[in-house]
């Protein structure tokens, strides 16, 4: 054969100028990453543009030959083969593996006949590491390489330290980047899955999450309504039933004191009707809604529960200082619905024949206190049930109005020596405690 010493030259520099550009071609990963399919393709474009011009190069140095058409047959032998590739599939299958034996074989010969085709070799690296199992890979590498050295051994004419060492360098290089990519992309896919597990995992804290905070706030609605039902509209009925009681118990002896029975019951109704009536608007005291404040409102208590008792009680109302700003409605809201029940406990159970509501404001609360000369109590602790004898929800309801607006209530009662109810309410931001269960 006939090689000059530029056509020996350039066959020795063929494999190791692959071997540096082949560096970052190695794709790992399966076929489904679109990472991967891209690489491929990029390794796939690059084996025919080395064997393209390793063909190309052969022809232009070496023209008519004995041996050109066998380069000729052969090279298009391995563009065919190295097609069929894909059609096989990526698994070690056993059409698989003979496919790529048949593919190094004739690469082989080539590179015997032609050692410029020894270019080739980092395209078929990435073949083999990407279809065997890693020590199948790893002994086809070397047996790769070692046949590049030996074909460019034949060729020199003396012992050149370049041959024998720059191949298997690009060679373990090129695999140590292929293996680093593939073990990357093994994390990126388990990370990939414990996200995609996290994610759910979130998703349905998220959901319990949701499901319990509706759950608590229908429980808490149910409260807040359950105790705006029993200081108006089931106070309201209470009273009613007690003055049409009275009327039906006169209605004979005392044509007029019935008749009065049952006017201030007509009043009562309309009362409940208008509560009933804001309940299904947007939940605020008629009073309130009317215009006036709260202080207002409480003055208007006061003159319709003297009104409604008939002489049997008599309720003032004192207003002690000037809010630095207007309360917040909620805070007057709970206010007078606090006043309300207090003086319905006053009017069915005390047996008080006068009583008072004062409103005082302070720099940093507002106090509204109640207070009668009535039969009084014994007071149980806060933590405590009502005694059996107390009917209704009451106390309870009261102690969970001020509890949610962060506040404290006192109560000061004995046998005998009537009874102070103070609810005491910050005017700055507190977090409100836990609302006892009004039953």
């Amino acid at each position: 054969m006939e090689h000059g010493s530029d056509p020996r030259h350039a066959d020795r520099d063929g494999p190791t100028t692959s071997g540096t550009s082949g560096l970052a071609a190695p794709a790992p990963g399966s076929v489904s990453d679109p990472d991967a399919r891209w690489l491929a393709f990029l390794m796939h474009a690059a084996f025919f543009l080395l064997l393209g011009a390793s063909l190309t190069r052969f022809l232009m140095r070496h023209p008519g030959e004995a041996r050109t058409p066998w380069i000729i047959a052969l090279s298009i032998t391995l563009a065919v083969l190295y097609l069929l590739g894909p059609v096989l599939g990526s698994r070690p299958t056993p059409r698989r593996l003979a496919w790529l034996g048949v593919l190094v074989a004739v690469w082989m010969v080539l590179v015997v006949l032609a050692p410029s085709f020894a270019w080739c070799a980092v395209p078929l690296f990435y073949t083999g590491l990407r279809i065997l199992p890693p020590r199948a890979a790893l002994a086809l590498v070397a047996l790769l390489t070692a046949f590049v050295v030996a074909a460019q051994l034949r060729l020199a004419t003396g012992f050149d330290p370049n041959l024998v060492l720059a191949p298997p360098a690009v060679a373990a290089v090129a695999t140590a980047v292929f293996v680093h990519m593939q073990r990357q992309a093994v994390r990126q896919r388990e990370l990939a899955a414990r996200q995609r597990e996290l994610i759910d995992d979130l998703l349905r804290t998220r959901r319990e999450l949701a499901a319990t905070e509706r759950r608590e706030g229908t429980l808490a609605e149910r409260q807040r309504l359950s105790m705006e039902i029993h200081d108006t509209l089931a106070q309201g009925l209470s009273s009613q039933q007690m003055l049409l009681q009275a009327a039906d118990r006169t209605w004979a002896a005392d044509p007029d004191a019935a008749r009065r029975h049952v006017r201030t019951a007509t009043g009562i109704a309309e009362r409940n009707l208008a509560e009933a009536r804001r309940f299904v608007h947007d939940l605020a005291p008629a009073d309130l809604a009317e215009g006036g404040g709260l202080e207002a409102a409480l003055h208007a208590l006061a003159a319709r529960e003297t009104s409604q008792a008939q002489g049997a009680l008599t309720v003032r109302c004192h207003v002690e200082g000037a809010p630095h700003a207007p309360l917040p409605d909620r805070v007057q809201s709970a206010l007078l619905r606090i006043a309300q029940g207090a003086l319905a406990n006053v009017r069915e159970h005390s047996g008080a024949t006068a009583a008072g509501l004062t409103l005082t404001h302070l720099d940093d609360r507002v106090v509204l206190d109640v207070g009668d000369n009535g039969r009084g109590f014994t007071v149980e602790p806060a933590g405590a049930r009502d005694a059996p004898a107390v009917r209704g929800h009451g106390i309870p309801a009261i102690r969970a109005r001020v509890h949610q607006l962060g506040g404290t209530l006192t109560i000061e009662s004995g046998p005998g020596e009537g009874t102070v109810l103070s609810a005491e309410v910050p005017l700055a931001p507190t977090a409100p405690t836990t609302p006892e269960d009004p039953t």
